[in-house]
């Protein structure tokens, strides 16, 4: 029985490490129910804070972010991600016509609609899928509470009630993508661009008769607003701020200075597995793999499946830990897979610099950086080309 083992890459919470390892099971049981998959989480042996976090600053920081040229709705998707009220900030900002004293105004049927609808089965069934359904109407109440969403209501004229559908149903969205995270919970529509585009129309759809996609008024100013905007995301408590984004960097720095034990826990789970064996490694578990493998000869392994991974960069460079640029890859090295992402910039490609050692394969996830280095596993293309190669 061929045995798959899933090495996760840096800063992973066990949680998070036993969510995506059902995805990664599933996924391949769906094709290849006869595959063992296996677990391999190393992160106890990853960075951890041995002195209370003494050596952490307490004054306020900021943390600049940059935006590169990417298409308009994945900017704009990046920024929801943050703030899933920017785009009705966004909207409160256009002029306020005058009102209709006799009349219902069109903020008030939009506020009517989104108050009372209820969703479809079709709706239904994506929310469950996207295992989001339980923290909908809380992100419904949250987003019609808001004080963006009120002031957005006044702007709105009988002619372009419509286009408002489509940022109100991104702002419910997003907020129980966020709702999500905060609870510790990382469902599927997290890195799954498709399902949540579909979830998006869906709930648009639901809302009113809209026209979907971005609205003109929107779209022309939206990625100059994104910048700054984005450059003040961060502002606040300097232990959060820590908390929230050293364990990636503390393992990289970890695992160069001190990995052995993580290469020893990987060739144990390895041992211990039924032959044939495949790896399958993001990110630094990817490097940690490639180290073993270069070390090691452990003939049981047939297929290195390494996914949004730094080992070509870092070989490039002369800082791969067992093999110094310019010597090659030793004979017993396993068929090596390499798939990564253009939007994923900690992705990066290996048959060049290997040396035709390695078969690089693209997939496009649709979602802007740092999303897209854990999306991976919800892209069909990354799992059209792993199950082919199965032994």
């Amino acid at each position: 029985m061929t045995t798959v083992i899933f090495v996760h890459g840096t800063g992973i919470r066990e949680r998070e490490y036993n969510e995506t390892f059902q995805i990664i099971e599933q996924k391949i049981h769906a094709q290849r129910p006869d595959i063992k998959v296996s677990r391999c989480l190393w992160g106890e042996l990853g960075a951890k804070f041995n002195d209370n976090r003494a050596s952490v600053p307490l004054e306020n920081a900021t943390l600049a972010l940059s935006q590169g040229e990417e298409d308009a709705d994945i900017i704009l998707w990046g920024q929801l991600y943050r703030d899933p009220l920017f785009e009705l900030r966004l909207l409160s900002l256009k002029p306020i016509e005058a009102k209709n004293p006799f009349g219902e105004e069109p903020g008030d049927i939009l506020q009517s609609h989104v108050a009372s609808f209820t969703p479809g089965l079709e709706l239904q069934a994506k929310l469950q899928e996207a295992e989001i359904a339980e923290v909908f109407e809380e992100a419904r109440e949250t987003v019609i509470r808001s004080e963006p969403y009120h002031q957005a209501l006044l702007t709105v004229t009988e002619s372009d009630l419509s286009e408002y559908y489509p940022p109100i149903a991104r702002a419910i969205l997003a907020q129980a993508m966020l709702i999500s995270e905060e609870q510790e919970k990382f469902p599927p529509v997290l890195t799954d661009a498709k399902l949540r585009d579909q979830i998006g129309e869906l709930l648009t759809l639901a809302l009113g008769e809209a026209e979907l996609g971005l609205i003109g008024w929107l779209l022309k100013p939206l990625v100059e607003l994104a910048l700054p905007i984005g450059t003040n995301y961060v502002k606040g408590n300097r232990l959060e701020v820590t908390d929230k984004y050293s364990p990636v960097p503390g393992d990289i720095l970890l695992y160069q200075t001190r990995g052995e034990k993580i290469r020893e826990f990987i060739q144990q789970q390895i041992a211990q597995a039924e032959p044939p064996v495949v790896l399958i490694a993001h990110s630094l578990g990817g490097i940690a793999c490639v180290d073993l493998l270069v070390q090691q000869q452990l003939s049981q392994v047939e297929l290195l499946v390494t996914v949004g991974s730094q080992a070509p960069f870092l070989y490039e460079i002369n800082a791969l830990y067992s093999l110094e640029y310019g010597q090659l890859l030793p004979e017993h090295f396993p068929e090596w897979l390499n798939i990564y992402d253009l939007r994923d910039f900690l992705s990066y490609v290996g048959n060049k610099i290997f040396r035709d050692r390695v078969q690089d394969v693209p997939v496009d996830s649709r979602q802007p950086f740092p999303r897209s280095h854990g999306a991976y596993w919800t892209n069909a293309k990354t799992w059209e080309a792993i199950i082919s190669r199965l032994p």
